[in-house]
Parts: structure tokens; sequence; C-alpha cells
């Protein structure tokens, strides 16, 4: 859903008062110059892109490791780039191309839902052939942030004297199972959340927010999408 402006901006000052008091540099330096609203239209195939969503990703985050795990915003400088974090999102019950990517976690991109029943909604997907995982992160913005907040309260941040990052848990063990056993929703961090190891937790959501598992694990499938994302650019190439 869309937050309100107001809700998600406290939303996202909670996050920065907990985080900066966790001593995580609150970087605010300009970023690099992104595509255009128009242009983001035109790549993702819409008539509008959410006010929340530029905010949040021009105004509300500085372009630093300030997410947990060290995630943060990504550029909006390059169609093939944007497109192709996309090519993930097989079984997704709302168009492939209708999500913006916001924010990257080594192997895990999180998108904000553009068009539909589904917008507002933030999606995520690992960048792995065989444990991509599309499932929905959070409902909104709002609470995406909210929960990121909220371990602060659970305790389950460590820090490490090598970064300046939010660590989830402890190196010795599975971050899912330390978001689990304090009550938060793993999907909502960017921690790496295996079909393997996590088998019925990650199905159970995929089943809540729509995703079709047999399509989200089909190797033609995948190649399908990975054609139509070289048509896309091919067409905004043209």
């Amino acid at each position: 859903m869309l937050d309100d402006m107001r809700v998600l901006r406290g939303a996202v000052e909670r996050y920065r008062r907990a985080a900066t008091a966790a001593g995580v540099p609150w970087d605010t330096d300009e970023r690099a110059d992104a595509l255009g609203v128009e242009a983001l239209c035109r790549v993702f195939d819409v008539d509008r892109i959410a006010e929340q969503a530029i905010w949040f990703h021009h105004e509300g985050l500085p372009y630093a490791r300030v997410l947990p795990e060290g995630g943060h915003p990504l550029l909006w400088d390059n169609a093939d780039n944007l497109l192709g974090y996309l090519s993930m999102a097989v079984g997704v019950p709302f168009p492939w191309r209708h999500q913006l990517p916001l924010l990257i976690c080594d192997r895990i991109v999180f998108t904000f839902v553009l068009a539909g029943d589904h917008e507002g909604e933030i999606w995520r997907y690992q960048i792995e052939v065989d444990d991509r995982n599309p499932v929905r992160a959070a409902t909104s913005l709002a609470a995406l942030v909210s929960a990121w907040t909220d371990g602060f309260a659970a305790g389950v941040y460590a820090r490490s004297p090598y970064d300046t990052w939010l660590h989830v848990g402890p190196d010795d063990r599975d971050p899912v199972d330390v978001l689990v056993e304090c009550g938060l929703d793993p999907f909502a961090f960017p921690v790496h959340v295996s079909a393997y190891s996590h088998h019925d937790l990650l199905r159970a959501r995929q089943r809540e927010c729509g995703v079709n598992p047999d399509h989200a694990d089909d190797f033609d499938r995948q190649e399908e999408l990975l054609g139509a994302v070289d048509v896309a650019l091919a067409s905004l190439r043209a």
C-alpha cells in the first residue's frame, strides 16, 4: 500500500535516530545524477512513479550503508542495470516490469511496486540462479523501515570493528533464526533466506503474498523472463 507521507517520514526519522545513536554514520553527501521521473516511467512502463518512492530514494536515505547488513540505496542511473535486477521476478502476482529497484545488499534487491493492487508493496529477490526466492518483504515502505527500527529494541543488531554496519545476530548464528526467535519478520531484513534451510517459512510467505512457487522455481520461466528483459531493453534503445 502507499503510505501517508507523514507516516513514511516519521518512520524514516525514527530509524535514523536509532541508527545514528548506535553509531551508524548518516552521510548526507549528494549522490550521482539519477534518471528523471519521466525516464523512469518509460523504463518501467508505467504512467507515474509514486511520491513515496521518489522521496525515500532522493531524500529519505543517504547513499551510504546505513541499512541493516550494510544495505544501501541503488543508483537510478542505468536502465540496463535497473531492469536487470528484475530478472529474478518470476512467479510474482503483478507484471514483472512494474516495480522499481530501491535497495541492495550484497545479492539481495528490494523493489517498490509501481502500479495495480500491489502498488506500494516492497518485494525482494536474491540474485542467485537456484535460490532467487521472490517474495514480499513488507506491505509498504513505512512497514519495512519500522521493522528495521524494531530490531534495535529486540537487540538483534551486532557491531563489527571492521565496518560501520548493523549486522543481524552474531557471526555463529543464522540471522533468519535470530530474527524469527525475536518475533521479527526476516523477509523485511536484507538477510539471505534459503529455500533449502527455511523452505517452510519461505513457502508460507509466498503463498500469503500470491507468488506461484512452481513458476518461481521453473527454469524455463526464468529463461522467458530473461528474454522479456532483453526485449524491453531493446525497445528502450529503439
